[in-house]
C-alpha cells in the first residue's frame, strides 16, 4: 500500500537538476487534499534533498486563494454556487503557476483563503526563489474547460485524492458546521452545490498521474486528527 513516505519520495524525485517542480493535488471537496498537502510538505521539510534549505526548499500553494470575493460573486449572480469552476479566478491561478515555472523572481506572493471570513486574502503566501518544489492543491487542477485548461500543462504531476464518498460527505458537513452553518444548511449545501462540483471533478480522475487511495487518505487524516486531539 502506498504510504506518506512513498508519496514524499515520489514528490522529491520531481526536482531534477535544480529546476523548480510543481506538484498538483486534486480531488473533490472534502477529499483530503489540504490535509495530504500539509502533511506531505511537513515531511518533505524534515527530509530535504542534499544541499537544499529544509524550510524553504518546498512551498505549499492552495488554489482556494483564487476564489472570487463575495462582492464580485454577488455582482455576477454566482454566490449561491460558490465553489463552482466559474467562481474562481482560473486565469490568475494559471498565470501564477506560469511565473512559478519560469522561476525568474526572487519571491512570488500568492493569495490565501481565510476560512473564518470565507474570503481570499491577497499577498499572504510568499514563495521564495529557494523553493524547488511547490505543492498546490485544489478541485479543478485537471479540468480542461475554459481558463482551467491552462493549469494542467504547468504542473509536472497531478495526484487525485480518491476518498470514499460517504466519508467525504461526512467531513464536508462537519466542516460547514464548524464554520457557521447549522446542520440542515450544511447538509443542503453539501448535497447540492458541493455534490454538483464533486460530480464534475470525478470526471477528471482518469487524467491524474497518480490516484491516492481511500486507505492512505484516511490514515493521514486520522494521524492529523490525533495530533490535534
Amino acid at each position: 500500500m502506498t504510504s506518506l513516505d512513498d508519496l514524499a519520495n515520489r514528490a522529491r524525485s520531481l526536482v531534477r537538476g535544480g529546476h523548480r517542480a510543481l506538484l498538483g493535488i486534486a480531488g473533490s471537496p472534502g477529499s483530503g487534499k489540504t490535509t495530504l498537502a500539509e502533511n506531505l510538505v511537513a515531511l518533505l521539510r524534515r527530509t530535504p534533498p542534499a544541499g537544499l534549505p529544509p524550510l524553504e526548499w518546498v512551498a505549499q500553494l492552495p488554489m482556494d486563494g483564487f476564489h472570487l470575493a463575495d462582492v464580485e460573486l454577488d455582482r455576477l449572480g454566482r454566490r449561491d454556487r460558490k465553489g463552482a469552476p466559474d467562481t474562481f479566478d482560473a486565469a490568475g491561478y494559471a498565470a501564477l503557476l506560469r511565473r512559478l515555472r519560469e522561476d525568474e523572481d526572487d519571491v512570488i506572493y500568492a493569495p490565501a483563503f481565510e476560512r473564518d471570513l470565507e474570503q481570499p486574502i491577497a499577498g499572504s503566501i510568499p514563495i521564495p526563489r529557494a523553493a524547488r518544489l511547490v505543492v498546490t492543491e485544489g478541485n479543478y487542477l485537471l479540468l480542461d474547460q475554459g481558463d482551467w485548461a491552462h493549469v494542467r500543462p504547468r504542473l509536472h504531476e497531478v495526484w487525485y485524492c480518491d476518498l470514499d464518498s460517504d466519508e467525504r460527505v461526512r467531513r464536508l458537513v462537519s466542516r460547514h458546521e464548524r464554520f457557521g452553518k447549522d446542520h440542515d444548511a450544511a447538509v443542503a449545501w453539501v448535497l447540492g452545490t458541493d455534490q454538483r462540483n464533486a460530480d464534475l471533478i470525478a470526471t477528471t480522475r482518469p487524467k491524474a498521474d497518480l490516484v491516492v487511495p481511500d486507505a492512505v487518505l484516511r490514515s493521514i487524516g486520522d494521524r492529523a486528527q490525533a495530533m490535534v486531539d
